[in-house]
């Protein structure tokens, strides 16, 4: 198991420092970056969170306000806050803070609150693992009890966590271990396998054209045969991309379109 992790802070140098400290952390991956609280509050309802690394001074809505309102939500991140000051402290402490840590980080001191928050998450391992390897966890309770299906995949770039929906997705595919979302101009880093995106999308778009890659069939332009009854399917996108159907897979395709 790995800390699923959030930084925000609205300055580039502390995000940065901050993930270059972490990266030596076996137990912990910093699945996205925001750099003001409204950014944080979407990621947060969007995708379920171990730990939040969280900055006092923002512009608007700042990190102890934002505290307040994690509070309020079903499933909430641990909170610890990186601050320059250290006058917060007490009040951090009231909005359930697991730790509060002076800037500049030092990494042992950055160690030992993480410590803390995993030893906590240990206790709740086996549900905390189902969250992160079943894509279907991914979808929330209201405070009513209804049912929400997030539709929206959280995806990388440039060291941010975007917010991509369903519909603007071409393709995803897997190339050396990792697993990317294709838009019509952007390839975008998931944390999520093949399969659990399989799972995620809305089954009457994508299809598992190959073991390698799912595809809108919304997006889809034109069908090529290729050798031995498979076949190539030419994409909308900007780069007239073309993902490839295996013949196990290719019966199924012409059945779900009629040819």
């Amino acid at each position: 198991m790995k800390l699923r992790a959030l930084i925000v802070d609205d300055e580039y140098p502390a995000r940065q420092e901050l993930r270059y400290l972490l990266s030596g952390f076996d137990n912990v991956e910093i699945v996205g970056e925001a750099t003001n609280a409204n950014e944080a509050l979407a990621l947060i309802k969007a995708l379920d969170y171990h730990l939040l690394f969280l900055d006092i001074s923002m512009p608007g809505m700042n990190g102890l306000e934002l505290g307040e309102v994690i509070q309020q939500l079903p499933k909430r991140p641990q909170v610890i806050f990186v601050s320059a000051y250290d006058e917060h402290a007490l009040k951090a402490f009231e909005v359930n803070a697991v730790d509060y840590i002076l800037k500049p980080v030092e990494e042992q001191r950055l160690r030992r609150a993480v410590e803390k928050v995993w030893k906590a998450c240990q206790d709740c391992d086996q549900d905390g693992s189902a969250r992160q390897g079943n894509a279907v966890a991914e979808r929330k309770k209201s405070n009513t009890g209804k049912e929400i299906k997030i539709d929206r995949i959280p995806a990388e770039k440039m060291g941010k966590t975007m917010l991509v929906d369903m519909a603007d997705i071409f393709y995803a595919f897997t190339e050396k271990d990792y697993v990317y979302i294709k838009t019509n101009n952007d390839k975008l880093l998931t944390k999520f396998t093949l399969k659990e995106l399989e799972a995620r999308l809305n089954p009457a778009m994508f299809f598992r054209t190959h073991r390698c890659y799912l595809v809108n069939l919304h997006k889809v332009k034109e069908i090529i045969p290729f050798f031995n009854g498979t076949y190539n399917l030419l994409l909308e996108d900007e780069s007239c991309s073309e993902v490839p159907v295996s013949r196990a897979q290719a019966k199924k395709l012409r059945k779900i379109l009629g040819f």
